[in-house]
């Protein structure tokens, strides 16, 4: 017979369990046979995160796939009008992504008509969002902030349509400050 201590005990474990699981798909450490860094600690996964990223935010969001979609880069949230090779990369492999689930993605730096600063990428802002996408006749647009905490970094991205700028997806994500991470970061 199982007293209610043991009960409670069993439910705690349980719960925590199913907490966990949900926890882990928008925490991306690399535990699935991932690389070892130096001193045997794992790499971040930074392809399967953004790649994992992609997919839900398209999961559900009201898409026509024969309408090309727009992936500008990723900024940070503390200076907008900044990225790095870091929010670069990030932006080619969520738009590599959504290329492979076969949705149209315009090349945004083939374009003459976007802003491109050096060693930034296609920064969007939200006064831009409009004029740029009707120039590549784009349904929605990508666009996303990271922000830099000692041990994590954090990504939120959003599918916007240009129309009223309304968020039709939306998911975030952290990533662990790997070394990897970290010279994506301090990469201009």
């Amino acid at each position: 017979m199982k007293t209610p201590a043991r009960l409670l005990c069993l439910s705690a474990c349980m719960a925590t369990a199913v907490f966990m699981g949900g926890c882990a798909s928008y925490y991306y450490g690399d535990s699935a046979g991932g690389a070892r860094a130096s001193g045997g600690a794992m790499r971040t996964s930074v392809i399967a995160a953004n790649h994992h990223a992609a997919d839900m935010l398209v999961q559900d969001a009201p898409l026509d796939r024969t309408q090309p979609v727009l992936v500008a880069t990723l900024v940070n949230v503390d200076r907008l009008g900044e990225s790095s090779r870091l929010g670069r990369i990030f932006s080619e492999q969520i738009a590599g992504r959504l290329v492979q689930r076969g949705l149209p993605v315009a090349e945004l730096k083939l374009r003459d008509n976007v802003a491109m600063q050096r060693d930034q990428g296609e920064l969007l802002l939200s006064r831009e969002l409009r004029d740029v996408s009707r120039a590549h006749d784009a349904q929605a647009v990508v666009v996303g902030t990271y922000a830099v905490s000692a041990s994590i970094l954090y990504v939120s991205i959003k599918l916007v349509r240009p129309e009223g700028n309304v968020v039709v997806g939306a998911h975030n994500y952290a990533v662990p400050m790997d070394d990897n991470v970290r010279a994506l970061l301090a990469g201009r």
